[in-house]
């Protein structure tokens, strides 16, 4: 079996893996990330992020987004599809799998695998999503 070694494995790619992956490359640690199913996160499912600091008229969220992944990519980071889809963190160096077969081993492990809307199941949630039923009141405090 061949094991990929990696210094630093990030384990998502929403806003908090990307700006992880851009800190670890600033650091000279060569991050690893893995997108996992969902690129860009959970922010990718609304339209204008209007409280993101520096962006004064608000910026589209998959902008942001892919804004943030090239920021990563052109520090260094080596940004990846795939999803972790076993860890064990019992050993050292730590071991994790991607998609089934691929076994990686990492020093330092940061896991950013954000959040996932839960609803309640209502036939009517999706129909007013976002026009009144929302699942972030950060992201849509305005309504």
């Amino acid at each position: 079996m061949d094991i990929e070694h990696i210094k630093c494995l990030i384990v998502g790619g929403g806003p908090a893996g990307y700006t992880a992956a851009i800190y670890a490359s600033r650091a000279a640690l060569a991050p690893v990330l893995y997108e996992g199913n969902a690129p860009g996160g959970q922010l990718t499912t609304t339209t204008v992020v209007e409280n993101f600091p520096g962006y004064p008229n608000g910026v589209d969220a998959n902008q942001l987004m892919s804004d943030m992944r090239a920021q990563a990519v052109n520090l260094g980071a080596d940004i990846r599809r795939g999803v972790v889809t076993a860890v064990d963190l019992d050993v050292r160096p730590f071991r994790l799998t991607v998609d089934g077969e691929k076994v990686l081993e990492a020093d330092a492990v940061i896991v950013a695998t954000g959040a996932t809307a839960r609803y309640l199941g209502l036939p009517s949630e999706k129909k007013f999503l976002g026009l009144g039923v929302s699942a972030c009141a950060t992201c849509d405090g305005f309504f």
